[in-house]
């Protein structure tokens, strides 16, 4: 039996305070709000009861903020992505950020099984005022249980239209790209974070948020396979390749704390779940 399940989210301010509005069809659902950090930041944890997704499995995820609402969404474990017999499994996220909104997309990693048929897509629209800081994580097989990615694919998509654009086909067979030093070099986990502006961000800005970004890198284990870069003057990414996905997480939480004192003047406040 596959899986469609559906869930939009909106978040708007009612008497001062970020709520979340949202329903759900199938296996989907959003755990109650939480307000560690007061009244203007919602924080939402998205529950997939099933575990993962096969063959055929769809999660198909909206989410819209408007006004001066403040968002932040994370998972309470990784998005599993299993063996199929042929069909495609796929999440995709469309997040749509209108007037002063803020969204902060942390959720935990994807993990693609062996004979996986994957793909997982988000896409970005914000007003020129509104601003989003997120990441992707993806581990390839367990290899701390000895279950490799030999075979199979996965497709990652992430895209502001007309603004930035990154794709990339990852098949298990390809030696080049999977154990090649201009590919994953032989890594299990590559991992990216990003803080998107709706218009462009001032230079002074840009350049004190690389060099926040190179200052943790430059005492991280994970130095050497990382490195952070503006592909233009709305988006700031860094990316990192790691052996597994616990480092390559290390590193994106440190650098999403600078950037969120640097580029919103807020405490890096860890979802709760995070420490459960």
């Amino acid at each position: 039996m596959t899986w469609h399940a559906k869930l939009d989210i909106d978040y708007r301010v009612e008497s001062t305070r970020t709520v979340a509005r949202h329903q759900h069809t199938g296996p989907l659902r959003v755990l109650q709000s939480l307000y560690p950090e007061g009244d203007a930041i919602c924080h939402n944890v998205l529950v997939h009861p099933p575990g993962g997704l096969v063959g055929g499995d769809t999660l198909d995820i909206s989410v819209t903020a408007s006004g001066n609402a403040h968002g932040l969404i994370t998972t309470p474990g990784a998005t599993r992505f299993y063996r199929s017999a042929g069909e495609l499994a796929v999440q995709q996220t469309r997040i749509t950020l209108q007037d002063q909104a803020r969204l902060e997309w942390l959720p935990l990693e994807a993990i693609c099984y062996n004979a996986c048929q994957g793909e997982n897509r988000l896409s970005l629209s914000l007003d020129p005022q509104a601003e989003f800081m997120g990441w992707d994580l993806t581990a390839f097989g367990l290899p701390s249980a000895n279950l490799p990615f030999d075979s199979g694919q996965f497709l990652q998509h992430i895209e502001v239209p007309g603004v930035w654009l990154e794709r990339g086909l990852m098949k298990a067979d390809d030696s080049h790209l999977m154990h090649g030093p201009l590919g994953l070099a032989g890594q299990r986990c590559m991992a990216s974070l990003f803080f998107v502006s709706g218009s462009k961000m001032a230079r002074g800005r840009r350049e004190a948020g690389l060099e926040l970004a190179r200052q943790v890198i430059t005492s991280h284990t994970l130095q050497h396979t990382a490195g952070v870069t503006c592909p233009n003057e709305q988006v700031m990414v860094l990316r990192v390749l790691a052996p597994l996905v616990e480092p390559a997480s290390d590193l994106l939480r440190q650098v999403w704390q600078a950037w969120r004192q640097h580029f919103w003047q807020l405490p890096a406040t860890l979802p709760r779940i995070w420490s459960t």
